[in-house]
């Protein structure tokens, strides 16, 4: 169990997503983020499952076959498209289909996956790194394409063109005013 370890890679994760919410104008989300992950659920597991390098929900995947910790925290976080999904009316009996995000929580798992890329790999990190990461798994993810789409723009302007263009792209031409 590595408790001071997690503390600190959370801790460094959310501060930095802070950070990012804030240049983008997603103030109230920018304090608030993955609050979730203090409670004795979520940081209990990831002290016993911390790896440094990656979420210690997967290691608590692989060794028990689900994440308690996960489905803690993508029921309490609008920032995750999970949180996004309902049963698909008009489809067969338990089909789930992913619903449209709110276009602020769109900007906020933008920041969240830029922040988290820039945890786990350290001075290794390029800004290509969240979109290969994306597109890794993009055809298995049950997202909305709306949402998936406005997602991959970011992603995609980001690995284009740097973080400070897409940051001032989001802030100035994505987000209307009263959406923070």
């Amino acid at each position: 169990m590595n408790v001071w370890g997690h503390f600190q890679t959370i801790t460094r994760h959310k501060l930095l997503v802070m950070k990012y919410c804030f240049q983008v104008g997603l103030y109230w989300q920018g304090l608030v983020h993955d609050l979730s992950k203090y409670s004795p659920t979520e940081f209990w597991r990831g002290a016993r499952y911390y790896q440094g390098n990656r979420s210690p929900n997967d290691e608590e995947r692989r060794t028990k076959g689900y994440s308690l910790a996960w489905m803690h925290h993508k029921g309490r976080n609008k920032h995750h498209y999970e949180y996004w999904t309902d049963y698909q009316l008009g489809a067969p009996a338990g089909t789930m289909a992913g619903v449209k995000m709110p276009l602020r929580y769109v900007v906020e798992m933008f920041c969240d996956r830029v922040a988290a890329a820039r945890i786990y790999n350290g001075e290794h990190y390029t800004r290509d790194m969240p979109l290969r990461y994306f597109l890794k798994g993009k055809e298995h993810i049950n997202m909305h394409p709306e949402t998936r789409a406005l997602l991959e723009k970011l992603l995609r302007l980001l690995a284009r063109c740097g973080q400070r263009r897409t940051f001032r792209f989001i802030r100035t031409r994505l987000l209307p005013r009263g959406t923070y």
